[in-house]
């Protein structure tokens, strides 16, 4: 039995009560051993693909988001809209926002890309994702190194924890000039706009971040105006995709 069957056999209790018991050396070394070679196998396999598919901008929101959501609508259109002007399209490779922009993108046959997670619900690969474009992982942190490495821009749609992840994963790397300033677009001010008064009149009084690190995101309300904010970043620097 391979650790990732082990682990769906597990429940929330037997996950907490296993994080407490001792281990002896061999134990460790077995199983940290096979994790790192499976880590190994993960990124390789992401840079072996992802390394061809030209600029791609990634779309991030919710699973949950049905196809009757007007955010989902405005996704598929962000996704068509992007591909015609010359860009692929990643996504988490699930349903609800990233159905929707892979759709949007395959629909215009455009590049469309799939990062797909290994979770217990909520996520399984969509039917829109390019055949050669699908990749599936069992750890979080190394697709969030494939969203960010191979991507120049990206559009945060309304979403839940994961979202807020990948959005704050960008922005931190961005601020700290780990990767290059690309664009962040945010859709939807009403859905984010509380967020942002918040850390606006919270993190930036209290001097954990500063004012000009808020020029880092752009808010936006319709698609036009999203996929506008990447082209207009690009244009300042007289750069076009190249596919």
């Amino acid at each position: 039995m391979t650790e990732r069957e082990f682990e769906k056999l597990l429940t929330e209790e037997d996950k907490i009560k296993k994080a407490f018991v001792d281990h002896t050396w061999s134990e460790i070394h077995s199983e940290e051993s096979w994790r790192v070679f499976k880590v190994m196998s993960e990124f390789v396999e992401g840079i072996d693909k992802m390394a061809k598919i030209g600029p791609c901008v990634s779309i991030f929101g919710s699973a949950r988001t049905l196809p009757d959501n007007p955010f989902y609508k405005m996704a598929e259109e962000i996704a068509a809209k992007l591909v015609r002007h010359g860009y692929g399209v990643i996504t988490g490779g699930g349903p609800g926002i990233m159905e929707a922009g892979n759709k949007g993108a395959k629909l215009q046959g455009g590049k469309s890309v799939g990062l797909n997670i290994e979770l217990p619900f909520e996520q399984k690969p969509n039917d829109y994702i390019d055949k050669d474009k699908s990749i599936d992982f069992d750890y979080f942190f190394v697709r969030k190194v494939m969203f960010i490495k191979y991507s120049q821009g990206f559009v945060i749609m309304p979403g839940g924890f994961g979202t807020l992840d990948e959005m704050f994963e960008a922005l931190t790397l961005i601020q700290t000039r780990k990767i290059g300033r690309f664009p962040v677009v945010l859709v939807g001010k009403e859905y984010w706009g509380g967020l942002f008064d918040w850390v606006k009149s919270t993190m930036v009084s209290a001097g954990n971040i500063k004012a000009d690190d808020l020029n880092l995101i752009s808010l936006v309300d319709n698609p036009t105006d999203a996929v506008k904010v990447i082209d207009d970043f690009y244009a300042k620097y007289l750069l076009k995709p190249n596919f």
